[in-house]
C-alpha cells in the first residue's frame, strides 16, 4: 500500500472515529508512549548461557526451527531486528542466565552487576530498558522445591540468587533512569499429591520476606504463580491465591501470566480487582492452548479482553506489558513480531472504544444500545489506523514485515 493510500484511509478513519466521539490522533499519541517488554528467551528456546543442558523445572520449548540464537551477539542481532519492525519504543525483559558471563563459571549464587554491564551498555547505545527476572529452573539444585525447600541450604542457596538478582535489577533501574521490573517465578511443587501444602508455603513466605529485606529506588519486585508445571502437576507452592495475599499484605506487584490460569479463567477479571489492592500489575502474554503452551501471542478474545480491561479502568501507567511465549516450530524473529504488534494492535482496539458513551449507556440501563455499540465497534476501521501508526513510525505497514523476515532468515540465521 503507498503512502498516499495509508493517508487517505486514515483520513476516512478518523472522520469516521470522530462521529462516536474518538480522535484518532490522541489514540495514537497514547499508543506511542506504550513499551511492551519482549522477552529474550524467544530468541533460543530458553536456553540462556550458563550450559547447555535441558530444561527443567515444569518449562519446556516444542519444535526445532532452524536458526536459533547461539550466543549473546546472535541474541542480540535478533532482538533488534524483530524490533526493527515494531511500531514504537519497548523494553527487553532477560533472565538471569542471559549474563555476559565470558566464559566464566558463576553460580546462581554469586552473579553481580558487572556479569550484566555489558547488555546494560548495548541498551543505552539502542535505546532499550531492560527488565529482569530471577532463574530457579534448570540447576542442578533445583529439584522440585527452591525457595519452599526445607532444606536450609538449598533454600539459603536460592535466597541469595534472588537477592543478587534484585542488585541487578536496581543497577539496570538507575542507569536507565526508569524502574527496571524484576520478576519472580518459582517452579516449586509436586507432581503427585502432597499433605503438607501449608509447610513448605509458610517456608516460602519467609524466604521472600528475607529477600525483601532491603529497599531499593530503581527497581520494582513482582511475584507471578502458576497453575502447574510439567513433572509438577498435583501442587503448585507459589500458587495465585498464596501470592495475591503475599503481594496485598507486602504491597508487591502481582504478575498475571495469560497461560498460568484455569482454561476457563479471564484473566481480564482479574485486573480491576487486583489494581484495587496492589499498587501495580505486570503482564506476560500468551496464547495458551489446553495448557500454558506458550503459543505465540494474536488478536483472540482473550488478548482484546485484556487489553481492554486496562483501558477501562484508566490503568496503563499502572499495568506494566511483557510477553512469555517461546515457539521453536517457526521463525523465531517473525514470531516476536507477530506477538508484539497483536498486543499492539488489542491496545489500540481498546483505546478506540467509545468508552463516555458505552458508560453512559449502562449508567442509564440501556442495555441493547451498549450491546449494539460493543458489536458495532467491533467492524470499525481500526486497520487504517494501525497502519497510520506503522507508517509514522516507519516499519513495514500491513505484511510487508513477512519478506524483511525472510530475507533476514535467508541472509543470517540460515547460516547458523
Amino acid at each position: 500500500m503507498s503512502k498516499d493510500l495509508i493517508a487517505k484511509a486514515y483520513e476516512m478513519a478518523r472522520e469516521r472515529y470522530n462521529e462516536i466521539g474518538i480522535d484518532t490522533d490522541k489514540v495514537l499519541d497514547i499508543l506511542q508512549k506504550v513499551e511492551i517488554s519482549l522477552h529474550c528467551w524467544q530468541t533460543d528456546d530458553v536456553r540462556g548461557f550458563e550450559s547447555a543442558g535441558d530444561l527443567t523445572g515444569g518449562i519446556q520449548a516444542t519444535g526445532n526451527y532452524p536458526g536459533r540464537a547461539r550466543n549473546i551477539d546472535e541474541v542480540r542481532a535478533d532482538i533488534l531486528k524483530a524490533m526493527s519492525m515494531i511500531p514504537g519504543k519497548h523494553r527487553l525483559n532477560l533472565h538471569e542466565i542471559y549474563g555476559d558471563f565470558k566464559g566464566e563459571a558463576v553460580d546462581r549464587d554469586m552473579v553481580e552487576p558487572r556479569h550484566f554491564e555489558s547488555w546494560i551498555q548495548w541498551a543505552l547505545e539502542n535505546g532499550i530498558k531492560l527488565d529482569f527476572n530471577s532463574t530457579s529452573f534448570s540447576h542442578p539444585k533445583s529439584g522440585d522445591l527452591t525457595l519452599s525447600n526445607p532444606d536450609k541450604g538449598i533454600r539459603d542457596f536460592w535466597i541469595e540468587h534472588t537477592k543478587r538478582c534484585r542488585v541487578v535489577a536496581e543497577e539496570m533501574g538507575k542507569r536507565q533512569g526508569d524502574p527496571s521490573m524484576l520478576n519472580v517465578w518459582i517452579h516449586d511443587g509436586s507432581k503427585d499429591m502432597t499433605v503438607n501444602r501449608m509447610l513448605y508455603r509458610d517456608i516460602l513466605k519467609e524466604s521472600l520476606d528475607e529477600i525483601f529485606k532491603v529497599k531499593y529506588d530503581n527497581m520494582k519486585d513482582s511475584l507471578e504463580s502458576k497453575v502447574f508445571g510439567i513433572g509438577l502437576e498435583s501442587y503448585t507452592v507459589g500458587s495465585n491465591d498464596f501470592y495475591i495475599g503475599y503481594g496485598v499484605s507486602r504491597q508487591k506487584m502481582i504478575t498475571l501470566d495469560t497461560g498460568h490460569f484455569h482454561p476457563t479463567e479471564s484473566i481480564a477479571d482479574k485486573v480491576s480487582s487486583l489494581l484495587l489492592f496492589v499498587p501495580e500489575l505486570m503482564l506476560h502474554v500468551s496464547r495458551p492452548v489446553r495448557w500454558d503452551s506458550d503459543h505465540v501471542t494474536i488478536i483472540n478474545d482473550e488478548t482484546l479482553d485484556l487489553c481492554k480491561e486496562i483501558v477501562r479502568c484508566g490503568a496503563l501507567s499502572r499495568v506494566h506489558i511483557g510477553l512469555d511465549y517461546f515457539d521453536a516450530s517457526i521463525n523465531r524473529i517473525g514470531a516476536y513480531v507477530i506477538g508484539t504488534r497483536a498486543t499492539q494492535k488489542c491496545l489500540l482496539r481498546a483505546l478506540l472504544e467509545p468508552i463516555s458513551t458505552l458508560r453512559a449507556y449502562e449508567a442509564e440501563g440501556k442495555g441493547f444500545e451498549r450491546l449494539a455499540m460493543l458489536e458495532e465497534g467491533k467492524s470499525m476501521p481500526w486497520g487504517a489506523v494501525w497502519d497510520m501508526f506503522c507508517e509514522r513510525n516507519n516499519v513495514p505497514v500491513g505484511e510487508r514485515y513477512i519478506a524483511d523476515v525472510q530475507k533476514y532468515e535467508r541472509e543470517v540465521t540460515s547460516k547458523r
